[in-house]
């Protein structure tokens, strides 16, 4: 489960879009897979900057709190307001309604440097 259109990181979130315009952040589906049953997610307000590999939020599940890290430097247009009221969405639909922020990058070709579907497979399998 993980779909050729999208960039990853490392620390297992996506991030689909990049066209210069916002690009939105998830989780993976191997991330809340391992994470078990999310029951809180904190996120950042919209307009909060945030920096390439420095926590922008927590995801708590029964087994552990993790941090969520920004896969790339910007400001943060949007966040789903949704997952206040259900965050287990993040759990059925990882890489559609359990999206967690849109952010506007500061430089867009950022995303272009993050790890492809083939590159992230590699990585969970190894």
């Amino acid at each position: 489960m993980i779909p050729e259109d999208l960039r990853y990181t490392a620390e297992h979130e996506w991030v689909s879009g990049g066209d210069g315009g916002t690009v939105r952040v998830g989780i993976t589906h191997f991330a809340q897979d391992a994470l078990g049953d999310i029951v809180y997610v904190q996120l950042p307000e919209a307009g909060t900057a945030v920096a390439a590999g420095e926590s922008l939020g927590e995801i708590e599940s029964t087994k552990s709190v993790s941090e969520i890290y920004a896969p790339i430097s910007g400001t943060v247009a949007a966040r789903n307001e949704a997952l206040g009221d259900t965050p287990e969405v993040i759990n059925t639909d990882p890489y559609g309604a359990g999206w967690l922020v849109e952010i506007t990058p500061d430089d867009p070709a950022a995303v272009d440097g993050l790890l492809s579907a083939g590159a992230y497979r590699e990585l969970t399998e190894s």
